[in-house]
């Protein structure tokens, strides 16, 4: 009975994969990617064009499905008590600076800038649903990506769309619908892939995938980041006021 059952379970789930659309993945993705609440440390490692390398590590707060993020930089002293917050896929963008206690309100086009010099942009950090609200998604042939079966979606900017990228190829587990590598287009030359995301180190936490270890490379200037994520938790209780203005100066 149990042999029959798993070659039941084997000849579905391939079937399963077939019917799903590049919306239907990205929706997955995108909920699998958007938690509730999230808080990890995160360890960011940057190495610049000249081989320097630069090391910041700050606490992220992540509410209501990541609508809002907040960072912390506890290291080095010269950045620490530093505080990042965007809400609004990263359109919103106040930093806190802890040596003369001011808040100050970042231009719109802030989003597109690296944060603290590294390959990730305050988009990349704080994009929320811009995947499906701000691409088109259409799902291409799947393939083999890190050793993983992978569904292989493309996603295309809406004209009405802020983001900093013409276009996404994304490579999705199938067997989490956790995004192992993306591909990011430049804006202005849509033929050009602009930057690389690898996500790696994946563990199962309350039962969902989690990538420990996320690298950016920067095709272009030949730099990348590294995050190492630790102490991640989700669904933690969470104040809402951490995610204010007013929240920033405490």
């Amino acid at each position: 009975m149990k042999k029959l059952f798993y070659l039941l379970l084997i000849s579905v789930v391939p079937l399963f994969s077939q019917e799903l659309s590049g919306p239907d993945i990205i929706k997955k993705v995108n909920d699998l990617m958007n938690q509730e609440t999230v808080q990890s440390t995160v360890i960011m490692k940057i190495t610049t064009s000249s081989g320097q390398k630069r090391t910041f590590e700050y606490l992220s707060y992540s509410k209501d499905k990541g609508e809002k993020n907040l960072i912390i930089y506890t290291l080095p002293n010269r950045v620490k008590g530093q505080k990042t917050l965007m809400l609004n896929n990263a359109d919103d963008i106040w930093a806190y600076f802890a040596r003369t206690k001011r808040v100050r309100k970042l231009a719109s086009h802030a989003k597109k800038q690296k944060m603290e010099g590294s390959d990730f942009s305050y988009e990349d950090m704080g994009s929320n649903n811009a995947f499906i609200n701000d691409f088109t998604t259409t799902r291409l042939d799947d393939e083999k990506k890190q050793g993983a079966d992978c569904f292989k979606i493309q996603l295309i900017k809406k004209q009405e769309a802020s983001s900093a990228y013409s276009k996404m190829i994304m490579w999705v587990s199938k067997e989490n619908f956790l995004p192992l590598v993306i591909n990011y287009y430049n804006e202005d030359r849509p033929e050009v892939v602009e930057k690389t995301l690898v996500q790696e180190d994946i563990v199962i936490i309350d039962n969902i995938a989690t990538a420990k270890k996320i690298i950016m490379t920067n095709q272009n200037d030949q730099t990348n980041t590294i995050l190492e994520l630790k102490d991640i938790k989700y669904n933690a209780e969470l104040d809402d006021e951490m995610f204010t203005e007013r929240g920033l100066r405490k």
